[in-house]
């Protein structure tokens, strides 16, 4: 069979934006170095580990292999500078290396969980996946603006439809979007209108996905500090569910109440009403706001954790909320 190409048609490849030979290669060495499914287990392990390292040790009991095998995975990933090593003593400690920290950490925290199906998150099929909600969203910004009338309503509706298109950006099930960007737009105008002065003092917990951690933090402070503190959280990235073991988790905490919570994305706006933002892992992404009081919190990571791991997370974030509360309210 004879085929006339058209000129118009004539493939015309743009390769000035791939990344170069020398950085394509490094890169591929250190994709090679984690392809391991144990290695990828080590580095979760080392990352969620509430003291910022693991020893061979504590590596070892990952799976039934001796300490020579665990040290020599260690050492391919100490060779492509994923980790860094100290010995103390006897044994040597593994720690993230600072300079791949956020690399380790989108890879644990999103790429990893998108990898995997998801049995806790609703499957319910939607043919229409982004349907055309602005009917519903003006009418629930008309609602808000009549409640709030100190807020113009014009500012109500932008917060309305931004909220709205930052839940959807995730969304799995269209049908909870309307009452999602509900609370969520609530929260936000709550904030735009605290007054610090009368207000009780208010913490934001920031981490990557807004599914673990910072969820728990958020509840422990509610549960601890009885109303005399309020507890917000939210993601830099955030996912579109919550941890299964988290969930659980947030249930013992607040019974029925932890069904009310998802993963929220970081505003500024959440960032202002604060008198404390405690990110936990996730970089400097939270703008820097005059008479606000950061902080970090080194806590292991519950994305790949077992539930025994996520249950020592949880007492370690624990013992840091009752502390932080001690100090806002004394």
């Amino acid at each position: 069979m004879n085929v006339t190409l058209n000129p118009d048609d004539t493939c015309s490849p743009v390769t000035s934006h791939a990344m170069g030979e020398d950085v394509a290669s490094s890169v591929a060495s250190t994709m090679k170095a984690l392809s391991d499914p144990l290695r990828l287990r080590m580095l979760s392990a080392i990352a969620s580990d509430p003291r910022g390292e693991s020893c061979v040790c504590d590596l070892a009991e990952l799976a039934e292999v001796s300490q020579p095998t665990v040290s020599h995975h260690l050492k391919v990933l100490k060779d492509v500078d994923v980790l860094t090593s100290e010995r103390r003593g006897t044994w040597v400690w593994y720690k993230i290396n600072p300079n791949r920290r956020r690399a380790v950490t989108t890879l644990l925290d999103s790429f990893a969980p998108a990898t995997v199906a998801a049995p806790w998150a609703d499957d319910a099929a939607d043919e229409a996946r982004r349907p055309d909600f602005d009917a519903r969203v003006t009418h629930l910004a008309d609602e808000l603006a009549e409640e709030i009338p100190e807020l113009d309503s014009a500012t109500v509706l932008t917060i309305v439809r931004e909220s709205y298109t930052a839940l959807a950006r995730t969304a799995r099930v269209t049908s909870a979007l309307i009452p999602l960007t509900e609370r969520f737009a609530r929260q936000r105008l709550s904030d735009l209108t605290r007054d610090r002065d009368t207000a009780v003092p208010q913490v934001l917990f920031v981490c990557v996905a807004n599914a673990g951690r910072s969820q728990l933090a958020a509840a422990l402070v509610n549960q601890i500090a009885d109303g005399k503190i309020i507890a917000r959280s939210a993601g830099s990235s955030p996912a579109d569910v919550i941890h299964p073991h988290v969930r659980s988790l947030l249930t013992e905490i607040e019974g029925d109440e932890a069904a009310e919570r998802f993963p929220k994305p970081l505003t500024d706006d959440a960032v202002r009403a604060a008198d404390v933002v405690i990110t936990m892992g996730c970089g400097d992404v939270c703008p820097i706001i005059p008479g606000v009081r950061y902080d970090d919190w080194a806590v292991g990571d519950p994305a790949l954790a077992s539930r025994e791991g996520v249950e020592a997370i949880r007492d370690d974030i624990t013992a840091r909320v009752r502390t932080l509360v001690d100090d806002l309210l004394h």
